[in-house]
């Protein structure tokens, strides 16, 4: 088995920053790029915490929680009116609407607004980038503005019983979107948010992203080569009677193995001239990965289906296949689907290399191939993401909610976030609080849209003040 990784709970690894995806060198709205071009926010920075004299808010945080309580009914209009607009991932038409609206509230704040259209072969709506210059600490805000739920689903409307809202992407993330935007209103409403450097990137294809992502994901990469700070405003987590940081988040990728055998009756199966058949190798396949490659922490693998006879249709895209085959056949092909997540790239380029190395060492009258299909890298558990779950848990005290602890990877799926992770200090999980994400019951409770626009709105300030103060 690999070696075990130290539990990121109690430990941080540090990991050398490197590009999930390979970028050409080109212009972007962020500026010209290189996979060298790395920028990582001063140790001092995160590691100084911003604490007023009397170790409380300042007059001007005050100011912007005072904002926030008034407007809360105010965000959730507009959580109510992006809910309400069909936006699945292939419904192009209804994802440019959900941002026009997002637009029109990050033009309120003076931000520059971009809709970034994809091309017509990666079949994706495109992305909506808002930026605005300043000084200090660059600060990138994360979003998407699909959902899983497509336009033929019967799960379209926004519906509300006290403080319990439901409807599609309520969670996951029409919430988020809406904690971002009020969290920037309410710096600008203290006055504080004209000095800071903030790009905002709410992707177009987050629960299915287009192909190749080296196009699909560019503008985004871009942004966190140009960012210190990347924030995530996906679901927050509260359970177990506590508050939780996401400083973590696996990867996600898939891979098929092909075997072939020698056809023949059964009766000669094992013998010289035969051999053991396709599915006789597919099993000691998955046999090996489990024993020899499974073990290291945060890493999993999942065999999804399989397939195997004398003939095998698959289809990886729609996850569906047929098989024919006899018990009196040896198997002549076998297919199995499934998928690999890893908490740093080391690690998943390592458990590769093994599972690859199981591949190729094949009974006899057998081969295999096994390919891989990258979908999002990891977010690795660094110091510096650490540092920034400090600070939110100190603020979370501060808003009378306890300290936090730092959520397992292992707990949580992959995110967009984790593409910009390699370049930048990344903190995920700003969001609101809900449940039953990417099914009809999908909920928020939605007296936690004002604790997590407060939570964002301090973040962002108390780290572009220490900036400032340490330029």
């Amino acid at each position: 088995m690999l070696r075990p990784l130290t539990n990121p709970i109690t430990m941080a690894i540090p990991v050398k920053k490197e590009a999930p995806v390979a970028t050409e060198e080109r212009a972007s709205v962020f500026g010209v790029f290189s996979a060298t071009n790395v920028k990582r926010i001063a140790g001092g920075l995160l590691m100084f915490f911003f604490i007023s004299a009397a170790h409380g808010l300042t007059p001007d945080e005050q100011s912007m929680l005072d904002w926030i309580d008034a407007h809360q009914d105010e965000a959730i209009k507009l959580l109510e009116e992006t809910v309400n607009i069909g936006s699945g991932t292939m419904n192009h038409a209804g994802v440019r609407a959900v941002g026009d609206v997002m637009a029109s509230s990050m033009e309120d704040l003076g931000m520059a607004i971009e809709w970034i259209d994809m091309p017509p072969e990666v079949d994706r709506a495109g992305h909506l980038v808002a930026r605005k210059g300043g000084i200090g600490a660059k600060f990138l805000l994360i979003g998407h503005l699909d959902t899983v739920f497509e336009a033929d689903d019967t799960f379209q409307a926004f519906t509300r019983e006290g403080n319990v809202a439901t409807g599609p992407g309520i969670s996951d993330m029409k919430s988020g979107n809406v904690v971002l935007v009020y969290a920037l209103k309410a710096l600008a409403e203290a006055g504080v948010l004209e000095d800071i450097p903030i790009a905002v990137v709410f992707t177009g294809d987050e629960e299915k992203p287009g192909k190749p992502l080296e196009v699909a994901r560019k503008d985004l990469i871009d942004a966190g080569k140009w960012a210190d700070i990347a924030l995530g405003f996906e679901g927050a987590i509260t359970t177990e009677d506590s508050d939780w940081a996401t400083i973590a988040r696996r990867s996600s990728s898939s891979w098929i193995l092909e075997t072939t055998g020698t056809q023949a009756h059964s009766s000669a199966i094992f013998s010289e001239r035969v051999g053991a058949g396709a599915i006789n190798e597919a099993a000691r396949i998955l046999s090996r990965f489990y024993e020899d490659v499974r073990g290291d922490y945060g890493l999993t693998f999942n065999a999804g289906t399989i397939q195997g006879g004398t003939t095998v249709t698959y289809d990886s895209a729609q996850n569906r296949g047929s098989t024919f085959g006899k018990t009196n056949v040896v198997p002549s092909t076998a297919t199995v689907h499934g998928g690999i997540r890893a908490l740093t790239p080391e690690q998943l380029a390592a458990s590769k290399t093994a599972m690859l190395e199981v591949v190729a060492d094949h009974l006899p009258n057998t081969t295999a191939t096994l390919t891989f299909e990258d979908s999002y890298p990891p977010m690795a558990p660094t110091e510096g993401n650490r540092a920034l779950a400090d600070q939110l848990s100190q603020i979370n005290e501060e808003l009378g909610r306890g300290p936090m602890k730092i959520w397992d990877p292992l707990r949580r799926g992959a995110a967009d976030i984790a593409f910009v992770a390699p370049y930048t200090d990344a903190l995920a999980g700003l969001g609101a609080l809900g449940e039953g994400g990417h099914t009809p019951h999908e909920s928020l409770e939605l007296d936690s849209m004002g604790l997590a626009i407060k939570r964002a709105a301090l973040l962002i300030h108390r780290l572009a003040t220490t900036s400032n103060t340490n330029q």
